[in-house]
């Protein structure tokens, strides 16, 4: 969930038809108004106006105009129905497949075959951005998959082996047993508040094989109260009141979380795989405290890993010209560092010299094949201790990719927040009585929307 609000809000940008569509800069130019992040530092401000110039050298019949752009969900359906969307804008993951279905984006489908790296996305990503005939509609320009964060210095302390982290989620609970038991600190740790506490709760349910909802024609059904969330909750209940393994802090959300694991209070917790740039950044992690391996799953055929990302897209009114136009822009600002060495090299050494990590793994828009040549590019300007990611990196490809709840996303975390607080601050938690009272309250909000 935060990590896919990061991704939106750093790489927002559309493009956006002006009057009725082409050559409205009365010299003969298709005009393009793209977007620009409301509230930008003076110095991201130059660095995408130097991109726009150099686009616009580069495709003189194409005049860009910036314009202040960010996907919002309290109000993006109002604009969408109301035509004040750019032409090409950005949008998370669940919305894509919606969108394609109801004809609100554009068929770019030809223009984005043509791309010479369109037979190369890495195949869990680009399901986000396919309408049913498997032809791309959307273009994938970031990704993200729930990991498994661990912190070395307390598992040797334990005596565990950083090197091996747990691969199933008896190991992870035997694990946060012997973390708690040797070294004081919290084994392992959840987020319960602000959202989160659903969030997380949903990717463990996802994990162990379950669904939180599922769309029967145009009803969503909520299915919170599931043999799989069962075992969740049982799971946690059993490493907080038996093990005494998950310290003493049951209200955290993303923040918080994140400052107590760079503290070195906690052994484990569940986030986003590419969390490392902000632990470091704004946490001051200890680089040789980290480590990050994939998120354990059930043996269900069900099971997979929750993730998102942001989607590009050109809006169904834009005309032929306008497509095209988005379409190169999309390929030139947000791809290029992905599949050009140049770009990609430009891109690294900026990240460099302003003292950014550079090289820390999230869930790639490409395949291997693409991923590992973009990190041959960019070598010389990597920054993060890569070795102790490995158990990430290794297995990232073979996991598949659940996007998150479409249906009243947020507001379902909501009613799962109490859930996962009780069951962690009660001992005696009615587990089912509680998940009966989130699915029936879960299914009234679905119904209303």
């Amino acid at each position: 969930m935060r990590s896919s609000k990061l991704v939106a809000a750093a790489l927002a940008a559309a493009t956006v038809l002006t009057a009725c569509g082409s050559d409205d800069a009365g010299d003969g130019r298709t005009v393009v108004k793209i977007a620009i992040d409301p509230g930008l530092e003076q110095g991201a401000v130059d660095a995408y106006d130097e991109r726009v110039a150099q686009f616009e050298k580069a495709n003189p019949d194409i005049d860009l105009q910036p314009q202040e752009y960010n996907w919002e969900a309290t109000t993006f359906t109002a604009q969408l129905a109301g035509g004040t969307l750019p032409d090409v804008f950005t949008v998370p993951f669940t919305d894509g497949r919606g969108l394609i279905e109801r004809k609100q984006v554009a068929d770019i489908s030809g223009l984005v075959a043509e791309l010479p790296y369109a037979k190369d996305f890495n195949p869990n990503v680009a399901d986000a951005g396919k309408a049913a005939d498997g032809k791309m509609h959307a273009v994938p320009i970031a990704a993200y998959g729930q990991a498994l964060h661990y912190n070395r210095t307390l598992f040797t302390q334990a005596g565990l082996d950083p090197d091996n982290p747990p691969s199933t989620w008896d190991e992870v609970r035997a694990a946060a047993k012997q973390i708690a038991q040797r070294t004081g600190q919290a084994g392992y740790a959840q987020m319960t508040k602000d959202n989160t506490g659903g969030w997380i709760l949903t990717t463990l349910d996802y994990a162990y094989g379950g669904r939180t909802e599922v769309i029967k024609g145009d009803r969503a059904e909520a299915t919170l109260d599931t043999p799989q969330m069962r075992d969740v909750l049982a799971d946690l209940h059993d490493m907080r009141w038996t093990d005494n393994s998950m310290g003493a802090n049951f209200l955290y959300d993303w923040g918080t979380i994140n400052q107590d694991f760079a503290a070195g209070r906690i052994g484990m917790y569940v986030s986003g795989g590419g969390n490392y740039g902000q632990l470091l950044t704004q946490n001051a992690v200890k680089p040789a405290d980290y480590g990050v391996t994939v998120l354990p799953l059930a043996d269900d055929e069900d099971a997979g890993v929750l993730g998102g990302g942001t989607l590009a897209v050109v809006s169904a009114n834009a005309e032929e010209a306008v497509q095209a136009a988005g379409v190169k822009w999309i390929d030139f600002y947000y791809m290029a560092k992905l599949t050009v060495k140049d770009a990609a090299v430009l891109d690294a050494k900026a990240l460099a010299d302003s003292d950014a990590p550079v090289g820390a793994p999230t869930l790639p828009v490409f395949d291997k094949a693409t991923y590992d040549e973009m990190l041959a590019w960019t070598t010389a300007y990597v920054n993060v201790p890569l070795e102790q990611m490995t158990p990430y990196t290794d297995d990232m490809f073979d996991q598949p990719l659940l996007t998150e709840p479409t249906r009243s996303t947020q507001e379902v975390y909501a009613l799962l927040d109490p859930v996962v607080q009780s069951v962690l601050t009660d001992k005696n938690a009615d587990i089912g009585g509680l998940l009966a009272q989130a699915e029936a309250d879960a299914q009234a909000l679905l119904d209303r929307n």
